[in-house]
């Protein structure tokens, strides 16, 4: 059997999720002590680059809970809390770690041993899947890489504010009255996930030191041709530049 102990960590709700685990408290109700709990007003609250920051910093695992669909104290918090949770899921799904280490949840103030339950199937799913390959002293380094691009493209505009129109754009349309359909949006959203995530795994490693297009495409498993295409925009948004050619090949590095 195995002796490891996830390190998790828990989003809960003010209003829902942490009054349930507040009520499996008083009620003695039993369940692994694994989790940090960060009690926040809405689950809403929580950004894709939240969770990213702490798998990088060596959680084995992050659970998001708050009101059910339909309960929510702010009204939709919790629909937001999907779409970006959904967001979550893509990026995740581009650094290499396993999809069994997040998990969104719903827990009324009434479920206290729900709440119990949760934490103890969680604790298990993450123990069955392992340690985390980004603890240090020897973190995997490609995952690592990995994980700081999907942290850094979480954190960018153009991710966050797809997310946040999402709904508009869907259910009433652009400003011209034009609704977008999901697949149509969905499509959307999956290439500009792929050309962010790149983009800035490309950006860190030019921050380390100057490479060449080539290099690049070897050590990222990519065509030489689509690494040209981010670095001409990463160009376009003044990241990174011509830093110096060597045998007619150019060095790019990050400004």
């Amino acid at each position: 059997m195995s002796t490891f102990e996830p390190n998790i960590v828990g989003f809960l709700c003010n209003w829902c999720s942490y009054a349930g685990a507040d009520l499996a408290g008083v009620s003695r109700i039993q369940y692994p002590t694994n989790m940090r709990v960060i009690k926040v007003m809405c689950s809403g609250r929580v950004e894709p680059g939240m969770v990213l920051e702490l798998l990088e910093a060596g959680a084995d695992g992050v659970m998001v809970t708050g009101c059910h669909i339909g309960d929510c104290h702010y009204i939709s918090g919790n629909l937001h809390t999907k779409r970006k949770f959904a967001l979550l899921q893509r990026l995740l799904a581009k650094t290499g770690l396993e999809p069994q280490r997040i998990r969104l949840e719903w827990n009324s103030a009434a479920e206290g041993q729900r709440f119990a339950n949760l934490v103890k199937e969680f604790t298990e799913q993450v123990r069955a899947v392992g340690p985390t390959p980004l603890k240090a002293p020897t973190p995997d380094a490609a995952k690592l890489l990995n994980t700081r691009a999907a942290l850094a493209a979480a954190d960018g505009f153009r991710l966050r504010a797809l997310v946040g129109k999402e709904e508009k754009l869907v259910t009433e349309g652009n400003v011209y009255g034009d609704k977008v359909a999901q697949d149509e949006f969905t499509e959307a959203m999956d290439e500009a996930v792929e050309t962010e995530f790149q983009v800035h795994r490309i950006h860190i490693m030019l921050q380390e030191r100057p490479r060449s297009v080539k290099d690049m495409a070897k050590q990222l498993g990519l065509q030489p041709k689509a690494v040209l295409g981010y670095v001409v925009a990463l160009r376009q948004r003044g990241w990174v530049d011509v830093k110096e050619a060597v045998e007619g090949t150019p060095l790019y590095a990050a400004q």
